[in-house]
């Protein structure tokens, strides 16, 4: 077994831990496809700490992946990469970082509070990957602070580094072959999906369609070990069309517009 291989297995581990509508999902398309294929995999993470993007890149890249394009959402406040591996078997990754220095003061300070906490020494592996906090349990008023300004950053002050989805690839479906077919059966099956911008984001002409369910909820201890449910994760769709530049070849990047409603997959319905 190579070293992605076992990345991929424990980083879905971690994953169905806190999003276990991921596994029944999962069965959902197994049960008539055989195997699902994932197209991508997400990550979270906070800007200016030692496990900033451009840390988390140089692990991405021990992987044997390369940078394949930057991406600004302004009104999240937020920078991403998306990074792809020359073995087209190999989920892509696309992972996000959260510029607090956009942030209010008070919302600055109360991240400053719990990511001064991560260690400089922290060992750049695999493993961060899904590592989830390195640091203490915010207060259940601090997470509703931040979430008033940055359900990004509420998300990750609570759940630390790990999968924020999982991705299916329509493309590989013998079942269903449009996103529309995808999420009615989703939610034939009892799950929510998000309905930002519409079920179905982007077109064909973007050359990338993409859904997802609502995200999980779990009960997470906040300090003073005060119990309060909250959005996990999620698992996503996607459908890609092919590479006007090459017509043998599906397009491998992302589209900002789309993402940025996928990213609102974890706020509470």
């Amino acid at each position: 077994m190579n070293k992605v291989t076992e990345f991929y297995q424990s980083l879905w581990h971690d994953y169905l831990l806190i999003a276990p509508q991921a596994e029944k999902v999962h069965q959902l398309f197994a049960t008539t496809d055989g195997v699902v294929v994932n197209d991508h995999v997400a990550f979270r993470t906070f800007a200016h700490t030692p496990v900033s993007l451009d840390k988390l890149e140089t692990v991405i890249l021990s992987l044997g992946y390369e940078r394949q394009d930057s991406y600004q959402f302004k009104e999240k406040k937020l920078r991403a990469h998306s990074y792809i591996h020359p073995d087209n078997q190999v989920p892509k990754v696309f992972c996000s970082e959260l510029l607090t220095e956009q942030l209010s003061e008070a919302s600055q300070a109360i991240i400053a509070r719990y990511t001064d906490q991560i260690s400089e020494a922290t060992a750049l592996t695999p493993e961060l990957f899904w590592s989830g906090r390195h640091w203490n349990a915010p207060t259940w008023d601090e997470y509703q602070q931040v979430l008033a300004e940055s359900e990004y950053g509420a998300w990750l002050l609570a759940l630390g580094l790990r999968a924020n989805h999982f991705t299916v690839s329509v493309n590989h479906l013998k079942s269903s072959h449009t996103i529309e077919e995808v999420l009615h059966r989703v939610k034939q099956a009892g799950f929510s999906v998000n309905t930002s911008g519409g079920e179905a984001k982007g077109s064909p002409a973007a050359l990338l369609e993409q859904g997802s369910t609502m995200a999980d909820k779990m009960t997470i201890l906040f300090a003073g070990d005060d119990p309060h449910e909250i959005p996990t994760c999620f698992y996503e769709f996607a459908r890609r069309y092919p590479d006007p530049d090459n017509a043998n070849k599906l397009y491998q990047g992302f589209r900002e517009a789309n993402a940025d409603k996928i990213f609102e997959s974890t706020h509470a319905s």
